[in-house]
């Protein structure tokens, strides 16, 4: 048994570590337009919303995708472990 839940500890773990990059290459592409070009967060991208306002709402449902994607993947390998 303990076995399987330091198998399914280290892919859980590896599988946050590379979410959490990519999360973080996101989410560095937001300040970096943020500071080379602040002015780009201005220009209205539809529906009357901004750069700004879709990129800072797109990230945090990225997260909850993210989120969810995780705790799915990590649900299925625990339960093929535990087979």
């Amino acid at each position: 048994m303990s076995l399987i839940i330091k198998n399914a500890s280290e892919y859980k773990a590896k599988l946050g570590v590379y979410m959490f990059i990519i999360y973080v290459i996101i989410y560095t592409g937001f300040i970096v337009i943020n500071v080379a070009s602040p002015k780009s967060m201005a220009i209205i991208l539809f529906a009357g919303l901004n750069m700004a306002i879709v990129y800072g709402v797109g990230l945090i449902v990225l997260a909850v995708i993210m989120g969810l994607i995780y705790n799915y993947l990590c649900t299925k390998k625990e339960d093929e472990l535990n087979k």
